[in-house]
């Protein structure tokens, strides 16, 4: 069954810049902003639909679904895209200490496109059962990184990392490839 998404025109999508803070990178190497594509899926798509959707599109796999972990981490070997699939949560975006951190609530139907090197995590689930489906580029894993010591080689990699050539929700246009 086709996902019936809201139509890239009418779509409301939030962009944020997160500078560096200590050892967390955000969005400073590649200045590739943190993307909320809100109320993208229709609140009946389950994480099935959600997942088949993804992969007919081709940019990224889905590999697992899951809550977000509260304890903040990022990705330095691939960007990532997070749909959210039930629930709803508000998360931390950027490191609980960095002043320029952004803290919104994520909700079904969202799509959260997280730039390799975003701290991320949980801070209160508001609509139980918060769940998400986790997405890749094919044939990138995800490492874990918490903004540590002995951590700038991993870090030094984002550098490499290609960006989107077509977005991961929409394909040939939206928000990913007009960054």
């Amino acid at each position: 069954m086709a996902v019936n998404l809201t139509a890239f025109s009418n779509l409301k999508v939030s962009k944020h810049l997160i500078p560096r803070h200590n050892l967390i990178p955000n969005t400073s190497i590649q200045n590739k902003p943190l993307l909320i594509y809100h109320s993208c899926f229709p609140l009946t798509s389950g994480p099935s639909q959600i997942e088949s959707h993804l992969r007919s599109i081709g940019v990224v796999t889905p590999q697992w679904r899951y809550t977000m972990y509260s304890t903040s981490h990022f990705h330095t070997t691939t960007h990532e895209v997070l749909v959210i699939a039930s629930g709803a949560a508000k998360i931390c975006l950027g490191g609980e200490e960095n002043p320029d951190r952004v803290e919104p609530t994520v909700r079904k139907g969202d799509v959260v496109v997280m730039p390799a090197g975003v701290s991320h995590r949980l801070l209160e689930e508001v609509e139980s059962p918060f769940l998400m489906v986790g997405s890749y580029p094919p044939g990138k894993e995800w490492d874990m990184c918490y903004g540590k010591p002995g951590e700038e080689s991993k870090i030094k990699g984002i550098e490499a990392l290609g960006w989107f050539d077509r977005d991961p929700i929409y394909g040939e246009k939206g928000p990913v490839v007009d960054v």
